[in-house]
């Protein structure tokens, strides 16, 4: 091995299998002692020798363009031998790739949203559209927002009928207002009106919620 280790860079050593095959105490002895190792910082370093303890292929995340988290996040996938190259790409943040992991991990389609001008919190409403078979479609509308997003989301799950408040004339408070009113079977066309506040919506809802259980 020290014959090989002199013949080859860090980078690409660290991909051979007799690599991989040596003990984690081997394994670390020759990263630490690398000049290649000093260009990391410590949280980095501190992912690149975790991921020495098992036979995963380190060099896909052991990158200086990769922060700490974003490490992480590719060494649970390799650890759990999911497909990371939908989530190798740097310009995903740590929480963007951990919505694709997990997407992964419940083998979905992560095509439909491993797009990294999806934020995080929209990649994660249609992770859960596709995991819950509801109609995710309505989520890659850039123009709702994440709470109104999250109405959406609740409204599908209960087999609403949600297209009365999909609407971007109404926030994420009076949609949640006007969900509520569904879910308990209200009239909700009462008060679904954009230039009523959640505030006055509510007070509408509960009063016929009281009226409906006399």
């Amino acid at each position: 091995m020290e014959k090989i280790h002199n013949n080859l860079i860090i980078e690409n050593l660290i991909k051979t299998e007799d690599f991989k095959q040596l003990n984690k105490e081997k394994k670390e002895a020759i990263v630490k002692k690398s000049e290649w190792f000093n260009q990391f910082d410590k949280n980095q370093k501190e992912q690149i020798l975790k991921g020495l303890k098992g036979p995963i292929d380190i060099s896909i995340y052991a990158k200086p363009e990769y922060n700490w988290d974003q490490m992480v996040q590719i060494k649970w996938g390799l650890e759990e031998n999911l497909d990371v190259s939908w989530f190798t790409n740097k310009d995903f943040t740590s929480f963007q790739m951990e919505e694709i992991r997990w997407g992964l991990e419940d083998n979905l389609d992560v095509s439909i949203y491993a797009k990294s001008d999806f934020k995080w919190d929209r990649m994660r409403l249609i992770r859960l559209g596709l995991k819950h078979k509801i109609d995710y479609s309505i989520f890659l509308d850039k123009s709702f927002k994440w709470d109104q997003m999250e109405e959406i989301r609740l409204g599908l799950e209960d087999n609403l009928d949600i297209s009365i408040y999909v609407n971007e004339d109404f926030n994420g408070p009076q949609m949640k207002q006007i969900r509520l009113g569904l879910k308990d079977n209200l009239d909700v066309s009462l008060y679904a009106e954009p230039d009523l506040s959640d505030e006055q919506m509510k007070k509408i809802r509960e009063k016929l919620l009281k009226k409906s259980t006399l």
